[in-house]
């Protein structure tokens, strides 16, 4: 039996979760070793995966199958297309960065360690409690959950990570917030848990209209498996009737449109990346989100043809209005991370209208957007946590004049912002420009009606910029400090990464697009072509 590399890359996180969460309470920094050297290991496997990828294969590759429970059919089945294998690789990339920026978010405050020990402030006993370890090993399990979602080719295995992953990132939004914060204790304490249980109860009433859909596909299919249901579609075997695929699909892509998140199941996000860590609030939109939009390629259009292009024009107006006031409502906050929030909303609208074009330009557009937006907006929202963590506050207005005190800083976060803008020469802007022309090609109107959302994001980074980092040196920036090596070591990277993706897309759209063109024929859709007048 040949390693099973996609179980591996899966499992090591686990591991490192359960290791990480048993390190004694006083040795802090061990856990967060731990962590680190096991988000690495998991990047080599993640490395390897990609490597032996072959982009002109078959369709699902590096495969495992085995029997897990026999008397509903359901298999513990593994396989990775393009898409699925490009996102594996994008979340073992960010989690390093996360776990390295957030170094010190989980650190007990002087006084909680005061007041776990025993004999007083003047004891050395070690606390009794561990969050450090505890916010470690959380991050590893979402890691561990995403990455085998990607991977999984069973619909109730996907479906059981699906919502697994909720219950990490409750405790992660819930027990570990932001520290700026401008209330008091008990109003921080009370808006991270408001953001902890709207993100859960969202997902959660998504998740249980999908898990109606599922038992409904089992009823019709007899199978969860996806290559079996392909094979039976292949054959003529299996035949939906026009309102049964379609209620199945409105129960898939309910749940997916939440976790999106799309206009209106939106309204989760911004509670919940504003309550954050700036790292988790990564964790959210650059890895957790990705599973919706991904799922939507794998399964929505995979098992569902005829019902996603039944349901395509409302999709596609509901992905305008994602972008349009995802990016309207980014102008006007004068929180940081809130306008990073509702900037993604826009993006999110980018990706689903670029799915929902149904053309090979806007599919490959979307899956390079997913990559590409989980790269930016890292970068852009990490910056954004250094400089929070200096000044203490999330508000726009407490800056002013940071280029002139921490250059560097300020010269990470313009380029961080203008990647979220789609600059050309950065990676977004390759992904933004073929979502565009998928969506001129398939529907002309909406295209224009989306590259607003080009000037708008325009206006939200570079208004952002101007009142935070320009201008005269505010009084409390004066001594702030630029950014650290561990802090260089999160942010140049990435920013590289941007660079070489903006310049030379190849490599990541030759493995993307066979997959894309394995989509185009599950839906049976080709390209328009266009129309070219005879010479007179």
């Amino acid at each position: 039996m040949s390693f099973p590399l996609l179980t591996a890359t899966a499992a090591l996180p686990a591991i490192g979760a359960v290791a990480t969460a048993a390190v004694p309470a006083a040795r802090r920094t061990t856990a967060k070793w731990l962590a680190l050297i096991f988000s690495l290991a998991t990047l080599v496997l993640a490395g390897i995966a990609l490597a032996r990828f072959e982009p002109g294969g078959d369709r699902y590759q590096l495969t495992e199958s085995h029997a897990w429970i026999k008397d509903f059919g359901v298999r513990y089945e593994l396989g990775v297309d393009g898409i699925g294998v490009a996102l594996m690789a994008l979340t073992a990339l960010l989690v390093p960065f996360v776990i390295l920026a957030g170094w010190h978010d989980a650190d007990p405050s002087p006084s909680s360690q005061q007041s776990s020990s025993r004999g007083g402030p003047n004891e050395t006993k070690p606390y009794r409690w561990r969050p450090t370890q505890g916010f470690f090993a959380l991050i590893l399990m979402v890691e561990a959950m995403v990455i085998l979602s990607f991977e999984a080719t069973d619909v109730f295995l996907f479906y059981i990570l699906f919502e697994a992953m909720l219950i990490p990132m409750y405790f992660l939004i819930g027990g570990f917030g932001d520290r700026a914060h401008t209330g008091s204790d008990e109003n921080a304490a009370a808006q991270r848990s408001y953001a902890a249980v709207k993100f859960l109860l969202y997902n959660l009433v998504g998740g249980l209209i999908m898990l109606a859909a599922v038992i409904g596909l089992y009823v019709v299919a007899g199978t969860f498996s996806l290559s079996e249901i392909a094979e039976a579609r292949a054959s003529g075997s299996l035949s939906m009737a026009t309102s049964t695929e379609r209620w199945l699909f409105l129960g898939f892509f309910f749940a997916f449109a939440v976790k999106a998140p799309l206009w209106p199941l939106h309204t989760w996000l911004p509670n919940a990346m504003g309550e954050a860590t700036s790292p988790v609030a990564v964790l959210i939109t650059a890895v957790v989100d990705k599973v919706g939009t991904f799922a939507m390629l794998r399964f929505c259009l995979q098992l569902f043809p005829e019902a996603s292009k039944w349901a395509t024009p409302v999709i596609v107006v509901l992905a305008l209005i994602s972008i349009v006031y995802g990016a309207l409502l980014a102008v006007g906050q004068r929180d940081i991370k809130r306008l990073i929030a509702y900037a993604s909303i826009s993006h999110f609208g980018f990706i689903i209208l670029g799915i929902f074009a149904m053309t090979s330009q806007g599919q490959s557009g979307a899956t390079l957007y997913m990559v590409n937006h989980g790269i930016s907006t890292a970068a852009l929202m990490l910056v954004a946590g250094f400089l929070i963590t200096r000044r203490g506050s999330r508000l726009i207005a407490d800056y002013g004049g940071v280029q002139k005190v921490a250059p560097v800083l300020a010269g990470t976060f313009l380029i961080g912002g203008l990647a979220t803008l789609s600059l050309p020469g950065l990676a977004p802007f390759v992904s933004e420009f073929l979502v565009l022309v998928g969506a001129f090609s398939a529907y002309p109107a909406a295209g224009i009606i989306a590259t607003t959302g080009i000037v708008l994001a325009a206006l939200y980074v570079l208004v952002l910029y101007q009142r935070t980092m320009t201008g005269p040196v505010k009084a409390e920036v004066q001594g702030m400090a630029d950014l650290k090596v561990r802090e260089l070591v999160v942010v140049l990277p990435l920013i590289a990464l941007l660079l070489f993706l903006g310049v030379y897309p190849k490599p990541l759209t030759e493995i993307v697009n066979p997959a894309v063109q394995h989509t185009m024929s599950d839906v049976q859709k080709k390209d328009p072509q266009p129309e070219v007048e005879a010479a007179k």
